[in-house]
């Protein structure tokens, strides 16, 4: 197990690391909308905060030696089911239409720093 970390995405606000590498595989923690320079949550509502989150993920995905198109499972955490249709959207201007990822999303209470949205995923090493 590699255990993968970039200053291209917001340094981790617990005891976890970015992502890890195991084979052919990298896993990564949850990502939330904070600016890698300051590690303060990006303002502007849900969807400035879901595009700050996919950058971040897309910086440790590339820093495993992954990207966002060799995702293969993402897991959604939304403060407010009814930002679903905005994240469909910024999910198709990501992924193909034919090459989407396994997906589940779902509601929940809270979130570190008051955050609307955290995603974390799943990819394969190019």
């Amino acid at each position: 197990m590699k255990i993968i970390n970039t200053k291209k995405a917001p340094a981790a606000i617990g005891t976890y690391s970015q992502a890890v590498k195991i084979d052919k595989l990298v896993f990564t923690s949850g990502q939330i909308g904070l600016c890698p320079k300051n590690g303060v949550l990006v303002k502007g509502g849900f969807e400035k905060e879901a595009i700050q989150v996919l950058i971040n993920l897309e910086n440790v995905l590339l820093a495993a030696g992954s990207s966002m198109k060799n995702v293969v499972k993402i897991n959604v955490y939304l403060k407010n089911l009814n930002d679903f249709s905005v994240l469909n959207k910024l999910f198709t201007s990501i992924f193909k239409m034919n090459k989407l990822p396994a997906r589940s999303t779902v509601e929940v209470s809270d979130l570190p720093q008051k955050a609307c949205v955290e995603i974390d995923a799943v990819g394969y090493l190019r």
